[in-house]
């Protein structure tokens, strides 16, 4: 069973690096933004999302 799991959840992985980039562009585009008006709370939002991302790119990427 598990031979079987295993590419199943390779290809997964491997179509998910596009759309978390993507994620993280718009993420850093959102910051930008916030960091532009002085949003602190949108600063703080941003932050967190991204480190979020931050983390599963790592598990992905490993």
């Amino acid at each position: 069973m598990e031979k079987v799991i295993h590419p199943v959840q390779q290809k997964d992985e491997m179509t998910r690096l596009p759309v978390l980039r993507l994620e993280l562009d718009y993420e850093l585009m959102t910051l930008h933004d916030a960091m532009v008006n002085q949003d602190t709370s949108a600063i703080k939002r941003s932050k967190l999302c991204l480190a979020r991302l931050r983390e599963e790119w790592i598990q992905l990427t490993q």
